[in-house]
C-alpha cells in the first residue's frame, strides 16, 4: 500500500518481465527450441510453468526445467543463440500504458532496466519495443552473473543516483530492492502474487505518475 511519507525520486530502476511486458509465450518457444536441440528427452516447458519461475535467476529456471538432463554450459549457449535468433521476431506484449508512461517519465527522471534475463534480453527488449530512447542504461544477470540487488547497486554507484525507486512485480524484486537500500513499487498487475513489504503498489504502470506527481506538486 502507498505510504504517507513523500519522497523525491531522481530515477526509476525497472524490472522487465511482468512489469513492462509479457513475453512468456516467446520465452517458452525459445526454451523449447533449445530443448529440442540439446535434450529432446526433456518435456517442453509450458506457459504456467515458466510464468511461475519468472523473476528468478536463469540457473534456477534451468534446474527446474532441464535439471541434469543436459550440460548446463552447452544448454546456455544454445539457449542464448535461440534467443538471439528468435526473440526479435517473436517479441512480447507491452502492458497497457507502458510506452507513453515511460516516454513522459523519462523527461524528468533517469530510467534504468534491471532484469534477471540473459545477456541478449535487454538489447532485444529495447530493439523490439522501441523504448531504448527513454532509458539511460540497462543491466542483467546475463551481463554480470549477479542478481538484482547487486546489479541495482552497480547502476546506483555508476550513475551516482541519490533517490532511486525500484519497480518490479515479485517478492524477489522487493527483497532485491530493499537489499540495495531502495524503496519498492509493486506492479501488482504482473506475475507476482502475495507480495508484501512494498512502499508503493501499482495497479497500472500509469500509477507512477501519482507517485512522482504527488512529490512534484509539493516541491
Amino acid at each position: 500500500m502507498n505510504t504517507t511519507t513523500e519522497r523525491k525520486f531522481d530515477s526509476l530502476l525497472l524490472d522487465m518481465d511482468g512489469t513492462l511486458w509479457d513475453a512468456v509465450d516467446s520465452y517458452c518457444a525459445i526454451w523449447n527450441a533449445a530443448i529440442d536441440e540439446c535434450c529432446p528427452q526433456v518435456s517442453h516447458v509450458t506457459r504456467p510453468q515458466l510464468q511461475s519461475l519468472m523473476g528468478t535467476p536463469i540457473e534456477n529456471i534451468y534446474e527446474v526445467i532441464v535439471g541434469k538432463a543436459c550440460d548446463y554450459d552447452e544448454f546456455m549457449k544454445v539457449l542464448s543463440r535461440k534467443e538471439h535468433e528468435l526473440m526479435p521476431a517473436l517479441g512480447g506484449r507491452l502492458y497497457d500504458g507502458v510506452y507513453d508512461t515511460l516516454k513522459e517519465l523519462s523527461k524528468t527522471l533517469r530510467l534504468f532496466l534491471v532484469s534477471n534475463c540473459t545477456a541478449f534480453g535487454v538489447p532485444n527488449f529495447m530493439r523490439t519495443t522501441g523504448l531504448a530512447p527513454f532509458f539511460t542504461d540497462g543491466i542483467s544477470y546475463g551481463d554480470t552473473g549477479f542478481e538484482k540487488d547487486r546489479n541495482n547497486r552497480i547502476i546506483i554507484d555508476r550513475y551516482g543516483l541519490k533517490t532511486p525507486l525500484y519497480v518490479g512485480d515479485t517478492q524477489g524484486d522487493c527483497r532485491s530492492a530493499h537489499a540495495a537500500g531502495v524503496p519498492f513499487a509493486w506492479a501488482s498487475y504482473g506475475f507476482g502474487r502475495d507480495v508484501t513489504g512494498e512502499e508503493y503498489r501499482l495497479g497500472s504502470i500509469r500509477d507512477l505518475f501519482e507517485i512522482v506527481g504527488a512529490v512534484k506538486n509539493n516541491e
